[in-house]
């Protein structure tokens, strides 16, 4: 992923940039809501020690409390979802009987972490803590970064299986050609979904490998035992890798329904000079034809759930421009989620080829781009987490106090789940001359058996127009623990300003239930959290757990937990129904 495009090594130019408007988007306005739904990602790159652990040395304790800044860091700005590579080189960052421990982790491959642990439940369960979506990320078919194969571990493939691999550029490499490697692949993938609380399962831009001057893919024994329908070289490779995609998205979707598959690609996808359905632009390595992947094809096929194209150019870069290329997936998603792969690093680089990237505005215009096509483009991830914590050029903290000021949730994805869950019960409000203090029960389990994983709540004074759909009333997002009643604290209540809240509840899948609903004004806090009547059509999508509280309106959950009613007292104003009239239709 990061290889690929690093200074000299992208196949791109640069050019005048180009309007939306160019592009058919439409215009954006200034004071625009922001968007309750989107997903704001970081890849955590564990190749090479990119990201974390940023040394093979370190002990397992100074990991933990690594990667626990890396996700405060994330969390301050704005993050709601992360993206860990768990298996850069068929090696392990968690227990595995498959393949062996990863040398970026303990130092030398096959070798344990000492003192015993698996980093993995650690890793999901502190993104989770932070309202965060945890994908794990693979890369299929790398088997080492070099070819010296007595330092590979006993466990490794290589050692049981040598005719499975191909060499490439001074690289070892699983064949895709090969069914065994597939089934392989797959039990390797299906061993970390049914063992670990993943959300997702994610693939880079690898493939068949990037082309290289003077290198040949050694397969022609498997293309002519594997190739019963005669297809030419290039279309048995595409399909080899369809293969691979399709078979393991019914395989997670058997395993966990609720466990999503996304692909992160190069950029382009085909050059339109190539084929009548490519992008205006003018990319060296588009996938379909060098890397013989057609994700194109795959979200057509509905084979992935989302898919992250790694737009690492600017707004001026001549051969693939960011509008063209940014125009061209948003018109062919095909109703699968589209997040763009933002090329943060390259601030950070001393490039020539493209130094548009040393303006502080270009990443902020990007996501503003990415804005203007609200009903195609759902997000962004950020390549990578020691970018966003270098807050290069201050572009994080553009993110932290502007575009991502106010949190959003993950958006839904109907073809996997759009039941709603239940929605929060037994809703009490407080306030004896302080802060406003609320708390709930989750519901019952929907009628397709799935919980609350996580609550919204939302708070709306006089004069501001009730809904949900508008984030900067989100005092919180707060995790669901199971067994308790759920507390939080909102300190940033005013002394004598009426307020009223709305309560929802938000499964895995991002379904929010319609709200409970609750107002500083009623005298009778056991009465006032009716759910709407069944009329009320479900609010929209929505993301993961813990409190994360705004920036501007912050709250705390209240400290302990507590049985049952908190018996309270409530400003009595019965007459002024005017705002409230029209929230709850009282």
């Amino acid at each position: 992923m990061f290889r690929f495009f690093a200074a000299g090594r992208a196949v791109v130019g640069g050019l005048v940039i180009m309007l939306l408007s160019a592009c058919g988007a439409p215009a954006v306005a200034q004071d625009a809501v922001p968007p309750k739904r989107e997903l704001r990602g970081i890849w955590i790159a564990t190749v090479e020690n990119i990201d974390w652990p940023s040394s093979r040395t370190l002990t397992p304790e100074q990991q933990r409390r690594e990667y626990r800044r890396m996700l405060d860091k994330g969390q301050q700005a704005g993050i709601n979802a992360v993206f860990v590579q768990v298996r850069p080189a068929s090696d392990a960052f968690y227990q595995s009987e498959l393949e062996p421990w990863s040398k970026w982790l303990t130092g030398q491959q096959g070798r344990a972490p000492s003192p015993a642990y698996d980093p993995l439940p650690f890793l999901i369960e502190e993104a989770h803590e932070r309202g965060m979506e945890f994908h794990a990320w693979f890369n299929p078919y790398r088997a080492s970064l070099d070819s010296v194969t007595r330092r590979l571990a006993p466990n490794h493939q290589f050692k049981q299986h040598p005719e499975w691999f191909i060499r490439y550029a001074g690289k070892l490499l699983y064949n895709p050609g090969l069914p065994e490697v597939r089934a392989y692949i797959t039990q390797v993938i299906l061993d970390v979904v049914r063992r670990y609380d993943v959300d997702g399962i994610h693939f880079d831009d690898y493939f068949y490998p990037y082309p290289e001057p003077g290198q040949k893919i050694h397969d022609e024994d498997a293309y002519a035992r594997y190739n019963p329908q005669n297809l030419a070289l290039a279309d048995w490779r595409r399909q080899n890798v369809n293969l691979l995609i399709e078979s393991l998205h019914d395989s997670i979707r058997h395993t966990k329904r609720w466990v999503k598959f996304g692909i992160s690609p190069f950029g382009v996808w085909m050059n339109k000079s190539a084929h009548p359905e490519g992008s205006d632009t003018r990319a060296g390595q588009p996938s379909y034809a060098n890397l013989y992947a057609d994700t194109r094809l795959w979200l057509q096929q509905g084979w992935i759930d989302y898919v992250v194209p790694q737009l690492y150019w600017s707004s001026n870069f001549k051969l693939v421009p960011y509008a063209t290329i940014l125009d061209w997936w948003a018109r062919n998603h095909f109703d699968r989620h589209l997040y763009i792969g933002h090329g943060m690093y390259r601030m950070l680089e001393n490039t020539r080829g493209d130094t548009t990237w040393r303006n502080p505005r270009e990443l902020p215009r990007q996501i503003r781009m990415n804005r203007a096509y609200p009903t195609d483009v759902s997000g962004s991830l950020f390549f990578s987490a020691r970018s966003l914590m270098a807050n290069p050029l201050h572009t994080t903290d553009s993110l932290r106090l502007n575009l991502f000021r106010y949190p959003a949730l993950v958006p839904a994805m109907p073809w996997m789940d759009a039941v709603p869950p239940r929605s929060a019960q037994n809703v009490l409000i407080t306030r004896a001359g302080g802060p406003v203090r609320l708390s709930w029960q989750a519901g019952p389990p929907a009628a397709d058996g799935d919980e609350a994983r996580y609550f919204v709540v939302y708070r709306f004074a006089e004069g501001e127009t009730p809904g949900p759909d508008d984030p900067r009333h989100i005092v919180a997002l707060v995790r669901h623990r199971a067994g308790q009643v759920q507390q939080l604290q909102d300190t940033a209540a005013r002394a004598g300003q009426e307020y009223a809240y709305y309560i929802t509840a938000v499964d895995r899948l991002h379904n929010e239930s319609r709200p409970a609903r609750v107002t500083t004004l009623s005298p009778q806090p056991e009465a006032i959290t009716q759910e709407p009547p069944t009329a009320t059509p479900p609010l929209p999508e929505t993301l993961p757990e813990k409190p994360i509280a705004t920036a501007a309106r912050p709250a705390r959950p209240l400290p302990g937990n507590q049985a049952g009613p908190t018996k309270v007292k409530v400003k009595e104003k019965p007459k002024k129904r005017g705002f409230f009239g029209r929230l709850f239709g009282k």
